[in-house]
Order: C-alpha cells, then structure tokens, then sequence
C-alpha cells in the first residue's frame, strides 16, 4: 500500500524542534523529507541530552528520522545555485529562520520562487512575518508569556510554572505547519499555484488559550491562576496519596462526579458542583483529606473499575509501558542506520489504509549528499568541485 504522503517532497531546513518535529510526522507518513543542514552550524538538537547509547541527542535521533541529509555552506562558491537546482524537483520548503535571513543570503522565497513557480513556502519563527514583533526572537516560556497562558497557569501562591510541554513550538508551531504544508498542498492540487505559509509560534499559544481568549472577547472576563473549572478554581484538580503520589481528577460533569464521590466513600458530597468555584476550596479540602488516606495503588485499584475520569499521575517511563500506548503503538522500534534498532515515540496520527512508517531513526550529517546531488542531475566532477569549495560536506 502506498504511503499516504508519497510523492511529496519536502527541503527541511529547520533545525531544534517545532519544524523537526512536523516534518518528521510528514516523513512518517510518506512524504520524502530531506534535511539542508549547515557542515559548520550543526543542528544543537544533535548535542542535546539525553543521549542515547551512540552518544546522539536521543530527541534529534527521533524527531529527525525517515529524512536523508544534505550538508550544505550556502555562504560557499556555488552554495546557492545547489539550493536552486533543489528546489526544481522538490514541493515545498520548510524553515525556522527570523524573517529575511534566507533573503539576505540569496535564497529566500521570491528567489526561490523565481526558479520554481509550484513552490510551497512554510516559515515557522517566533512571532510571524509582520508586526512590530517580527524580529524579535523567542522561545516557548515567551509564546506562554505573551498569549496569556501563563497568567492563568499553575497556583495562586506560587504563580507560573514552566513545563517541559512546548505548547507554542509543537501546539503552534509544528502542527501549525503540518496543517497549513497539507492546506497548501491541496490548494496547489486545484490551481496549481504554490503560496506562502506564515507560522507564527505565538500566534499558536494564542490558539491553544483561545477558551481564556473567547471569554476576554465576548464577556470581558479575565481568567485568573486558580480561578477557573480547568485551572485549579474547581474539583478538577490533582490530589496527593498517603504515599506521595498524586492522583488526576476530571470529573466535572454531574454523572462522573457523581460515581468518583461514591468511590471514595464520601456521596454526600454529590450535592456540590464539582465545576463550582464559589465553594471550591472547602470541597477540594475534603477530597484532599480522603484522598491523602490511601495509596496511590488503592485508587488505582478502586478506580480501575470506575469511568469517571480519574486517573494516576504517572512518570514518563510508565506511560510508556502502559498497555493503551502499546495497543496504540506510540512506542515503536526504529532501525538505526548503523544497525540495531531504537525505541521511538510513535506517530499519533493514524490512518487505516497507509499507516506510518518507520523506517530508520536519525542519519548522520550529510549522509546523502552525493546520493540528492547525483538525483538532481549534479555530475561527481561538479560534487568533487563543490566539496574542494567548501560547498559541500
């Protein structure tokens, strides 16, 4: 069966995480990928622990697999006459550099575009190609700054906590791209005509805090930390075990709420509302004290037989041994090109006729450098030439 996104081909010139980890969904599903990679600005993912067993940043080694590598000094003799003889047989372009650096260098969209008139553009940055922000650079503690998401995150007492979960970059950025690359490729389909994606990784926080956002807008109310039914201000809240682990607490509506008070033994409280912030805190104290009473083992136990969304907090390494992320096969095994195989975080979209695949993790820089030049018409004297450039590595 054929992979659903066979026959794109994507030119990755993204490095990190929020564009890595969209054309790494895209590869996973078909689409051939190659990554242009700097031979004297390596991609710090790489080096990024943790490390696996090779010594390669175990996250480069996922988010970059089923792409092949292309080392590229687009500041070398001939470096940006190889970027347009790319594009030729390539569908889109992805990268994450600030606006009109790839412009400054000669190989931006409009020169770009000039040699492919069907290119497909996708710039993922900070904050966009326009606005008085646009050069301003960012990373995801600032998206969640600037969109409001920490205002209302984490507690009262303590104010916002940084997470590992890059809501901006991934939320925003990579399935921003994914969205708009598959947008514009349809839109290509009917008029044959490439376009421009702008993807802004703050405008991607904003979308992710667009409850907080409709309610600014249409009733002038501000979310504030502990205040509302899914930031602390209600029953819906985690709750630590006699033996310090924590348990996850979703039952909101009447009908869960309802089988979680009868399952920890207290049904006389199922004449509160569990989204009702006005008496909030002395609810949550109770179900604090009940909870606080057994271990985490107990409730799992007593809970395992009771729908009412309500779950154990679990570490990172359990969730990836839990059976509903196996049966989902969100952990896979990846060949390594130099053999073996790696445990992998799987693909979370799956398609019934043309499932991901998962062919090799992450290569080595400039693994395929001859292979693309030689696809593209490049002779090995003009390679060799390029290579005594500095061109190529």
């Amino acid at each position: 069966m054929p992979a659903a996104l066979e026959g794109l081909r994507i030119l990755d010139l993204t490095t990190l995480y929020p564009g890595p980890m969209a054309t790494v969904m895209l590869a996973d599903l078909g689409a051939d990928v190659l990554r242009v990679e700097a031979p004297d600005r390596p991609d710090l993912l790489r080096y990024m622990p943790p490390y696996d067993a090779s010594g390669e940043g175990a996250t480069y080694r996922m988010a970059n697999r089923n792409k092949r590598s292309i080392a590229l000094n687009l500041k070398a003799p001939g470096g940006i006459a190889v970027m347009k003889a790319l594009v030729q047989h390539y569908d889109v372009v992805i990268e994450q550099f600030r606006p009109g650096v790839l412009d400054r260098l000669g190989v931006g969209y409009e020169a770009l575009r000039a040699a492919q008139p069907r290119l497909i553009w996708c710039a993922i940055s900070s904050y966009g190609q326009t606005g008085p922000w646009r050069d301003r650079p960012g990373h995801d503690i600032n998206f969640m700054a600037l969109s409001g998401i920490a205002s209302h995150t984490g507690r009262p007492e303590t104010g916002p906590v940084p997470s590992n979960t890059l809501i901006g970059d991934v939320g925003g950025g990579s399935f921003g791209a994914i969205t708009g690359i598959l947008a514009a490729v349809i839109h290509r389909m009917k008029t044959g005509e490439g376009q421009f994606i702008d993807i802004s990784m703050g405008d991607g926080a904003l979308w992710m805090n667009g409850m907080a956002v409709a309610g600014a807008l249409a009733g002038n109310h501000e979310l504030r930390r502990g205040a509302g039914p899914l930031n602390g201000g209600s029953a819906y809240d985690y709750y630590r075990c006699r033996d310090g682990g924590w348990l996850a607490v979703g039952a909101l509506e009447p009908k869960f709420w309802n089988m979680f008070c009868s399952a920890i033994g207290h049904p006389e409280l199922e004449d509160h509302d569990a989204a009702d912030a006005v008496d909030a805190a002395a609810l949550k104290a109770r179900i604090a004290q009940a909870v606080s009473e057994r271990d985490l083992v107990d409730w799992e136990g007593v809970f395992s037989g009771v729908e009412c969304c309500v779950d154990a907090v679990r570490s990172t390494r359990e969730a990836m041994s839990h059976p509903q992320y196996a049966a989902r096969h969100m952990v896979v095994d990846v060949p390594l090109p130099e053999g073996g195989i790696q445990r992998q975080l799987g693909n979370p979209i799956h398609l019934s006729a043309c499932p991901p695949r998962y062919d090799s993790a992450s290569c080595p820089l400039g693994a395929h450098t001859q292979e693309v030049l030689r696809e593209i018409g490049f002779a090995d004297a003009d390679i060799e030439e390029l290579r005594a450039h500095g061109t190529l590595a």
